[in-house]
């Protein structure tokens, strides 16, 4: 059996993202592989295991996110290079920088081919710091040469890879996608989803999922949801990170312990989506983002940031709001004229729906992926 090797640099990752592609491969007759440091991971505990028990044969490599790492990238790379000498694969799929960097070089150092580069949110965008250019897009532009498809997730990544060198050629898909179909047709009891939190029936919820670090900016729509000061509203955050104690110390010196909480990791993301009114999403930068994508899907009003990735989903505030600067003076306005217009919310909610069943559920985008595997494979 030929055997495809996928790379990223951390195994949550593949469970995550891209068992989509997994079983696409695998449909094809392939037999895939993972390279990950599955021996560092912070969530997802039972990763290893679930991968495995998809039929994929794991390997460990011990990745680090930073690019100034030179020795723990140096033996990385050596990694990379004696598993594709040793197992001879008839392709590799990468994702995230450093993993996709090294994986590229090893590739090209054994002859591997062909190379696929999924960027999911290139780390340089509009807007972006100086530094981030100089070290990331030069990179990006560099690693083209050893990139037989550079797959692209929103409509500005795709426009800037079209400007690179490649060996290939650039490829642009709605993201990782959603199952639309099963959050769409799940049935929720919301008042006992309410009650398993402490929040009452009749109140106003809104909700926000994301790692809680700087770029997920919760402290902005954290502010927000304090300045609304709607009468029996309630915030649930979803996720863990390292701003957590951070948070939760604002949180607890505006005595708001009690109507903002931190959920912290959740499996149940769609019966909470399900359970409330209206989605935040202040991030400062973003691919595709798949909690936006899910939120539509559950048919909620959304309020986000002006970054790639959410400018290709929400659309003239006819399907969601993007603020302008993404403070929490907008979204807390935002949020009252929602409130007072229930009708407007309904018609939101319902155009919201539409967009991702337009062209952003799992199906079309694994559609467009079995594509490229049998193009480039």
């Amino acid at each position: 059996m030929k055997k495809f090797l996928i790379v990223a640099h951390y195994s949550r990752f593949l469970v995550q993202f891209e068992m989509n592609n997994v079983k696409i491969l695998q449909d094809m007759g392939y037999e895939v592989h993972y390279a990950t440091n599955y021996k560092q991971e912070d969530m997802y505990a039972d990763a290893p295991q679930r991968i495995q028990n998809a039929g994929v044969i794991l390997h460990q490599v011990d990745f680090v996110r930073s690019p100034y790492n030179i020795s723990a990238n140096i033996k990385a790379y050596k990694q990379l290079k004696n598993l594709m000498n040793t197992e001879k694969f008839v392709g590799v799929h990468c994702h995230t920088p450093m993993a996709g960097v090294l994986a590229r070089l090893a590739a090209n150092a054994t002859g591997t081919k062909p190379v696929l580069y999924t960027a999911h949110g290139f780390h340089f965008y509009k807007g972006c710091p100086i530094q981030n250019k100089l070290i990331y897009e030069t990179a990006e532009r560099f690693f083209a040469r050893y990139t037989d498809a550079l797959i692209t997730i929103n409509e500005e990544d795709y426009q800037a890879a079209q400007t690179f060198r490649l060996r290939g050629k650039a490829y642009k898909i709605p993201g990782v996608g959603v199952d639309v179909e099963k959050i769409r047709s799940m049935q929720v009891d919301r008042a006992a989803k309410r009650k398993e939190l402490g929040i009452p029936e009749d109140a106003f919820v809104m909700i926000s999922v994301g790692e809680l670090n700087d770029n997920k900016n919760h402290i902005t729509t954290i502010n927000a949801f304090i300045q609304a000061n709607i009468p029996n509203s309630y915030y649930i955050i979803c996720g863990e990170g390292e701003l957590k104690s951070n948070l939760q110390k604002v949180i607890d010196e505006n005595e708001m312990h009690s109507r903002i909480l931190l959920l912290g990791f959740r499996t149940d993301i769609a019966e909470l989506l399900k359970s409330s009114d209206l989605f935040l999403f202040p991030s400062k930068r973003e691919g595709m983002p798949v909690a936006l994508m899910e939120a539509m899907a559950a048919g909620l009003p959304c309020i986000c940031g002006s970054v790639r990735g959410n400018k290709d989903l929400i659309k003239n505030n006819k399907n969601g709001y993007i603020t302008e600067k993404n403070t929490a003076d907008e979204y807390s306005c935002i949020i009252k004229m929602i409130k007072k217009q229930p009708t407007m919310m309904q018609s939101i909610s319902a155009e919201a729906k539409q967009t991702i069943l337009q062209g952003y559920s799992r199906v079309a985008v694994s559609e467009k992926m079995g594509n490229i595997y049998r193009n480039l494979l």
